[in-house]
């Protein structure tokens, strides 16, 4: 079960928006492209949050449905919009994103749009930073949301995901460490340790992050791959050498590969290879939510892949 944002996204194939004649639709939104990702790797996902009563909010819910994603749970609003972004390329390997979501949809998220018997029976639920960045009600809603699963001993895995755009780090900081006393597994990035008021080194923000805690902590590195600390042993997680086209969905995917592995009851060691598999796929090939892969996907990648354990420090 996932619970936050979801947007309608309209891209560039190259270049700058101003330039083109055509753009690719799909949907964006760290929740709903984790759905589809572990959707796509065979498990079981649901995908929970607020959509306009408009064509970007059909195609969002339409395009989950059509993934296999159950959105019994969405929420259709007829008094506010979906929110949108927009990417388009200043160069061919410079991206950028402009996000429309003010006044959207998923800033109305609130606790009264959580279906608590649907967290109770999930496997898992998965929340972003991003979301309790987007107003103070989707704020409450996250933070609902994970004391609903944790009485009900359902896991809890939170990305940070933080943006600076959406609210200032000191704000980010208290509702992460609220949030951290409340989730079992943690995804984060090595350029989100700055700004949160971590230590940037991979290994110590990792440690900082145990001693919030959770369980389950995996600190991504781009491409020098990841970092994990998972149940008092240390995983080192190399990136597979693969020719990145687009990273733009690369760390859901991550996360997705790692979720779905869960899901199914794999070891720690698995999840986190397939977890680094599901990124290397997408980001082989361009897009956001479209770009990630089925199991079939990860069978072509180089075989070489040296994970390596020791025991926590």
């Amino acid at each position: 079960m996932t619970f936050g944002e979801a947007l309608a996204s309209f891209r560039t194939s190259a270049g700058k928006l101003r330039h083109a004649t055509s753009v690719d639709v799909g949907i964006a939104g760290s929740e709903a492209t984790v759905a589809v990702g572990v959707s796509r790797l065979g498990a079981r996902a649901a995908w929970m949050g607020r959509v306009g009563a408009d064509e970007p909010g059909a195609l969002v819910l339409t395009r989950l449905r059509e993934e296999g994603v159950d959105t019994g749970a969405a929420v259709t609003d007829r008094k506010a919009p979906t929110g949108l972004v927009l990417r388009d390329f200043r160069s061919r390997d410079a991206s950028r994103s402009a996000y429309y979501r003010t006044g959207s949809a998923g800033t109305r998220l609130a606790p009264e749009d959580l279906r608590e018997d649907l967290i109770a029976a999930a496997g898992v639920l998965h929340l972003s930073g991003s979301t309790a960045a987007l107003s103070e009600t989707a704020d409450d809603a996250a933070f609902a949301a994970a004391e609903i699963a944790g009485e009900a001993g359902v896991p809890v895995s939170l990305a940070l995901d933080h943006g600076p755009a959406l609210w200032d780090d000191e704000n980010a900081r208290d509702a992460v460490l609220d949030l951290l006393e409340r989730v079992d597994i943690v995804f984060a990035r090595t350029d989100e340790a700055r700004p949160l008021g971590f230590d940037t080194d991979a290994e110590a923000f990792a440690a900082e992050l145990a001693g919030r805690g959770p369980d389950e902590i995996i600190v991504l590195q781009g491409p020098r791959g990841a970092i994990a600390e998972i149940s008092g042993v240390r995983y080192d997680v190399p990136a597979y050498p693969v020719h990145e086209i687009d990273a733009d969905a690369a760390d859901e995917a991550f996360i997705a590969g790692y979720l779905a592995d869960l899901i199914a009851g794999e070891p720690a060691d698995r999840r986190v290879r397939t977890a680094a598999a599901c990124r290397a796929a997408a980001m082989s090939v361009p897009g956001s939510a479209d770009s990630l892969p089925e199991r079939a996907d990860l069978v072509d990648l180089p075989r070489q892949h040296r994970l390596t354990r020791t025991p926590a420090s």
